[in-house]
């Protein structure tokens, strides 16, 4: 009879692996139809050359901010790099460069990956 038991459970823990891994495939699948259509692409692209534009646009009014990173990251300033935007943006090639207490709801601004000055509004999908 424990052998019986033990098909069981290989046979079911079995079937929930490949559940899961049908699961990831279709998820994978769909996202990957969505990205790579040539309208979504074009969005993408446009999304990210506004948020350039406006990243430049407002440089004058916040490289105050960027400054004051770039020094608290100069001189290892962890008590002035804690002050900043608490999003998770750094794993989406963004740093804002605001201080904690700004109004989460209004714009970001700071550098994207190439050390670009760049604004966008939103958050990081991870923010909670």
């Amino acid at each position: 009879m424990g052998d019986d038991t033990s098909t069981a459970h290989r046979v079911a823990a079995a079937v929930q692996r490949h559940a899961r891994w049908r699961a990831f495939w279709e998820a994978e699948t769909a996202i990957a139809a969505v990205i790579s259509d040539p309208e979504v692409r074009r969005l993408g692209e446009e999304i990210q050359r506004e948020e350039l534009r406006l990243g430049l646009e407002l440089r004058p009014c916040f490289q105050a901010f960027q400054d004051r990173y770039d020094e608290a990251v100069r001189d290892l300033n962890v008590g002035a790099l804690i002050r900043t935007c608490p999003g998770k943006h750094g794993r989406w090639g963004r740093i804002c460069v605001l201080p904690d207490a700004y109004e989460v709801a209004q714009l970001h601004w700071g550098i994207n990956a190439k050390g670009q000055p760049i604004a966008w509004l939103g958050s990081a999908p991870d923010d909670d």
